[in-house]
């Protein structure tokens, strides 16, 4: 049964061309609403809980990405194409926004708020898995960020 960790279900020009992702308009009846997150082959759905004032991620992934739909609370998102030297970018994000993390993205997270997030991703979230493909940089600074 875990040959299917190793199946590709997408390739890129399926990804979103921006860090934010405009989410579609939703389905509203009198029952209620759906909205749709992600269209899209993925192996793993996961809900993080992270606190105020933590810092996540200061790392990228080789092959795996990442859309993060925020349920409760707001953090910035830093980013920068891994290897590049670049400084990286910073958006504000906040309850019901979408966020898109592509392979090879230095990414890290400072909350603002307590905060949920639903996060779905291209790989297996197993830790085996998730180690074999994640690299730790140091994007933000732990000893200074707040």
């Amino acid at each position: 049964m875990e040959h299917w960790k190793s199946i590709q279900i997408d390739n890129p020009s399926m990804w979103p061309s921006q860090t934010q992702v405009e989410l579609p308009e939703p389905h509203v009846d009198a029952r209620g609403s759906i909205q749709s997150i992600v269209n899209l082959p993925m192996k793993n759905v996961s809900l993080i809980t992270s606190v105020k004032g933590s810092l996540r991620s200061n790392h990228y992934h080789q092959t795996d990405w990442h859309y993060m739909y925020t349920l409760e609370g707001s953090y910035d998102y830093y980013f920068r194409p891994t290897d590049s030297g670049e400084e990286p970018k910073a958006v504000r994000v906040n309850k019901g926004d979408l966020i898109f993390t592509p392979p090879m993205e230095d990414h890290a997270t400072v909350f603002l708020q307590d905060a949920v997030l639903l996060v779905m991703s291209r790989n297996p979230r197993d830790q085996e898995s998730y180690e074999a493909d994640v690299r730790r940089v140091i994007l933000i600074d732990p000893d200074g960020y707040i």
